[in-house]
């Protein structure tokens, strides 16, 4: 026993550091050999996907995270909130109080039951407080859309092993589908995310553009690529399939900034009539999607009317020349060209009109009814510095349109102010009978639309590329 002992010490002494180094280099190696050997065996078909924006794991798009989890409601096609996870809720104390009561045998993906302890809401000024059967949630004043509001999925976070004996966050949802890894990049942005499920996996590529997203397809980096907004040349491929679809949770519009002294009512109603509108199967005419139980149908629509466009730029000639400058992106350059040279035409009308016109004695202010448009191209508009901004606006599940078109609200970026309109988006939101309601948000649309704050132009296209 003392020779082997002997004959071992040297052996360490000699070739220990090999040996543990050897062993260390072993474990790497087959801690990232050993799941892509367990991915390329399993039978389950996988898919790349692209993805454009910028996202994070507590920021995930809506494609993914309803695949991953579900909230306590849902919104059905017609705009009307029912139950999901929760069983049913309760509206109490004048509608500030809203008691959800979760469902029973709801397990997350780790087996843990679902409890209203495991609900979590981030929500500004609302106090949350939770039973063994039920959550509740305090406002501070009624509030109609609430129920929209907790659409959003849920999640869970646990710490997980990472490669060797490093651990990282792991995100828990409820849904068919669950997270199996994901790489970040800088600022702790998602670079590509893996979820699974029973018999396929989804791998998931973000791209800050969609000529980035484009450029990896063309790689063969991913192989679809969803929620494109224009055409590409990969379009064109015979390899590969596209399927176009309009959104009607989107529309293009040009808002106006009524701060500027020029943009009267009589302006922004005279550059609407102005400009020819789409095919009406696409056409948008108002913030409130037409698959909205509230959706008005009667509402002004501007159809092109040069005689009437005229009619309102002369009724009022504007105090300064009608020099304009159209903010947007790259990708609606070709919308921003055209609504320039119909404009610059109408101007054109507008001033031939007005010399002749026995209404305007002093001549030289038919120079004011001309029009100048430049157009200006961004990557990222800015909503605090701009004249006319040509850009897609997202439309709320709820048809409140408080936050973009109240007086008050920081995000009511055009500026807009009337108090009739004000007073219609207060109703909307602490009225909760679904007829008071739909009539409140009707009569909201009528007026908002006889002022113009935006001319209303189209929803917006939606491609998908997969790879045959």
């Amino acid at each position: 026993m003392r020779k082997l002992y002997w004959y071992l010490t040297a052996y360490i002494k000699k070739h220990g550091l090999v040996v543990i180094g050897s062993v260390l280099l072993a474990m790497l190696v087959f801690s990232f050999t050993i799941p892509t050997l367990v991915t390329r065996l399993e039978k389950r078909s996988q898919q790349h996907i692209g993805i454009v924006g910028e996202y994070t794991l507590t920021n995930l798009p809506p494609l993914i995270s309803s695949q991953l989890s579900a909230g306590l409601t849902k919104i059905t096609e017609n705009g009307t909130t029912e139950p999901a996870l929760a069983e049913r809720w309760t509206i109490e104390n004048e509608g500030t109080t809203y008691r959800f009561v979760i469902k029973d045998n709801i397990f997350w993906q780790d087996g843990k039951k679902l409890t209203p302890d495991d609900v979590s809401y981030s929500l500004r000024d609302v106090e949350t407080i939770v039973t063994p059967n039920d959550i509740v949630f305090k406002l501070p004043g009624p509030f109609s859309p609430f129920p929209t509001v907790v659409t959003a999925p849920i999640f869970r976070y646990k710490e997980s092993k990472h490669k060797l004996f490093l651990t990282r966050p792991m995100l828990i949802g409820i849904g068919k589908y669950k997270v199996v890894d994901y790489t970040l990049g800088s600022s702790d942005f998602l670079t590509q995310l893996v979820i699974d499920g029973s018999n396929e996996r989804f791998i998931y590529r973000f791209y800050p553009t969609e000529t980035a997203a484009v450029t990896a397809f063309k790689h063969g980096k991913i192989d679809a690529i969803d929620n494109l907004n224009t055409t590409y040349d990969i379009f064109d491929w015979n390899t590969v399939s596209v399927s176009k679809s309009l959104n009607e949770d989107h529309y293009l519009a040009i808002f106006f900034n009524i701060r500027e002294p020029i943009f009267d009512k009589n302006v922004r109603q005279a550059l609407s009539y102005a400009l020819e509108k789409p095919d009406t199967s696409i056409r948008a005419t108002g913030p409130i999607s037409p698959k909205s139980w509230a959706y008005f149908s009667g509402g002004k629509d501007y159809e092109k009317n040069t005689d009437r466009a005229v009619e309102r730029l002369l009724d009022a000639i504007p105090p300064f020349p009608l020099e304009l400058n159209l903010t947007t992106t790259a990708l609606y350059q070709e919308t921003a060209e055209r609504v320039k040279d119909e404009w610059e035409a109408f101007g054109a009308t507008a001033y031939d009109a007005c010399r002749s016109s026995d209404k305007v004695e002093d001549k030289a202010e038919c120079e004011k009814v001309k029009i100048t448009v430049t157009i200006n191209i961004t990557n990222f508009p800015d909503l605090s510095n701009f004249q006319l901004l040509l850009i897609g606006q997202a439309v709320p599940t709820d048809p409140d349109q408080y936050p973009l078109w109240h007086s008050t609200e920081a995000t009511n970026f055009t500026g807009y102010t009337n108090t009739r309109i004000d007073s219609l988006l207060e109703k909307g939101r602490q009225t909760f009978d679904i007829k008071e309601r739909t009539e409140i948000y009707q009569e909201f649309q009528q007026f908002f639309l006889e002022d113009a704050p935006a001319i209303f132009l189209r929803y917006l296209d939606n491609y998908s590329v997969q790879r045959n």
